[in-house]
């Protein structure tokens, strides 16, 4: 099922084997592993290539994806996996393609950054929140 998904996206988006092994750091030989069925891509590679072709990674690994199916560019719950980002020795960080597009982040936007013992978060903001101490 995931082969059959990876070589109707692939196509779909006018890939070969080797633009899409290039993209998410493969060799060709394992895209063409991964869509004859002799062997399966880990849950990174799935995520990637999820992200690449703008589904979720549920539709991608648990479905039989076609034509006749139409899909939502959005997952119904709201929940995204946008990939792994790499911090740079500065400590910035790139927000994938998919992640701005989807909270229409841009160039000179200002992010919020949270976080709790479980993580971090970022929120987009238009204007600084205020922030009140004390009763």
């Amino acid at each position: 099922m995931i082969g059959m998904n990876i070589k109707y996206l692939r196509n779909k988006c006018g890939f070969s084997q080797e633009d899409l092994a290039e993209k998410i750091g493969v060799s060709r030989q394992s895209v063409a592993k991964w869509e004859a069925g002799e062997s399966l891509p880990d849950i990174q590679k799935c995520a990637d290539m999820a992200v690449l072709f703008e589904v979720s990674l549920d539709a991608f690994v648990m479905s039989s994806i076609d034509e006749t199916v139409e899909y939502k560019e959005e997952p119904s719950e709201g929940r995204y996996v946008f990939g792994l980002v790499k911090v740079g020795e500065r400590g910035q960080v790139v927000i994938p393609k998919h992640a701005r597009k989807v909270y229409d982040i841009k160039p000179g936007d200002k992010l919020l950054v949270v976080g709790d013992n479980r993580g971090m978060a970022f929120a987009k903001i238009n204007k600084m929140p205020i922030f009140t101490f004390g009763g």
